[in-house]
């Protein structure tokens, strides 16, 4: 299986640069994964989709503002970075940019309250790095950090919180969790009279979010770790299930499937993941998706491609780009559905 096989053609007008003015405004394009039918909708459209006793699991991880930038002590060069996964003892994974100039031992200066140091070198940018600070560093971070949109949107984002679902409670991610950027409270309290059941897990999105996959053989991609974790009121409710299990997004099907492939049930836990799932994967979890469109050759594309196949997610794709839907983080959204 070759990563070339996973692109696609994609206009650059189509990337979405900023969010719509309403969260579900968004389009919805409709994929039976089993036969391949495609139909057009509105995002509030998902109400149709969705039947009483389903499960809907949502990612509640938060988006912390964690784009920093400061100066080398020894030199006053300009370093940029991002904070990508707490290792504990405020010892953070963070992407830094320019890496060369920042060697172990080396101080970066945030402002008065904020300082880190190198203690550990890792490949491709990757250096961890020990905050030192006064106070309570996601305060510190609410000041000083920006939000770590990805690379391909060059839009100012005028309001941060557009950046977060509007059920984001758990900080610690580096990206969000997009797919539940177009749900809105209304169409949450809609789905619940419906008898929709609604429970969060949280995965902390971190650095497999803005690596591409840079080798051939899709088979050798190696994933960097993410953290998650799931309640046992959650595990509850989805052990005792009868109905359909539809995930909100890629990072909450990788933590469903996680968890089910270690324990074959769901249960209280939390731990690392860095689960790769690709065609020929077997799903074990859920039932239905709820996702964005996605780069190409990227792993997410991917996964979508394993839950229903390759040939109809390339075509879904291909009618979106038809239908002028918007692609990526701030883009339009697809149901991949089961009955």
């Amino acid at each position: 299986m070759k990563t070339d096989d996973f692109d696609f053609e994609l206009p650059e007008r189509l990337i979405a640069q900023t969010p719509l003015e309403k969260r579900d405004a968004s389009k919805l394009l409709v994929l039976d994964k089993e036969t391949g039918d495609i139909s057009h909708h509105q995002f509030t459209d998902i109400l149709d989709y969705l039947n009483k006793d389903d499960i809907l699991v949502i990612n509640d991880t938060k988006v912390i503002p964690a784009r920093l930038y400061g100066v080398k002590e020894e030199t006053n060069a300009v370093i940029e970075i991002l904070m990508l996964k707490d290792i504990g003892n405020d010892n953070w994974e963070c992407l830094v940019k320019p890496a060369k100039r920042v060697k172990i031992g080396t101080v970066i200066k945030f402002s008065e309250k904020l300082k880190a140091e190198c203690i550990k070198l890792g490949d491709e940018g990757i250096r961890v790095l020990k905050f030192i600070y006064d106070g309570i560093l996601f305060e510190i971070l609410d000041e000083l950090g920006t939000m770590p949109l990805p690379p391909y949107i060059h839009e100012k984002l005028k309001d941060q919180n557009r950046y977060q679902t509007i059920y984001a409670k758990n900080e610690g991610s580096a990206a969000a969790p997009t797919a539940g950027l177009h749900f809105t409270n209304d169409l949450l309290y809609k789905l619940k009279e419906k008898g929709v059941i609604i429970v969060p897990i949280t995965l902390h999105v971190g650095l497999g979010t803005f690596r591409p996959v840079n080798v051939e053989d899709v088979t050798k991609h190696k994933m960097h770790s993410e953290f998650y974790m799931m309640s046992k009121e959650t595990a509850d409710i989805l052990n005792h299930h009868q109905k359909r299990i539809i995930a909100v997004g890629t990072t909450t099907t990788r933590t469903l499937e996680t968890i089910m492939n270690l324990y074959g049930t769901f249960k209280e836990c939390s731990g690392w993941t860095d689960i790769f799932i690709y065609p020929g994967y077997q799903f074990k979890a859920i039932d239905c998706l709820i996702t964005n469109f996605h780069l190409p050759k990227s792993t997410l594309i991917m996964l979508v491609s394993a839950f229903s196949c390759k040939e109809y997610i390339m075509k879904a794709y291909n009618e979106a780009i038809k239908n002028n839907y918007r692609f990526f983080s701030f883009g339009d959204s697809m149901f991949i559905k089961k009955d």
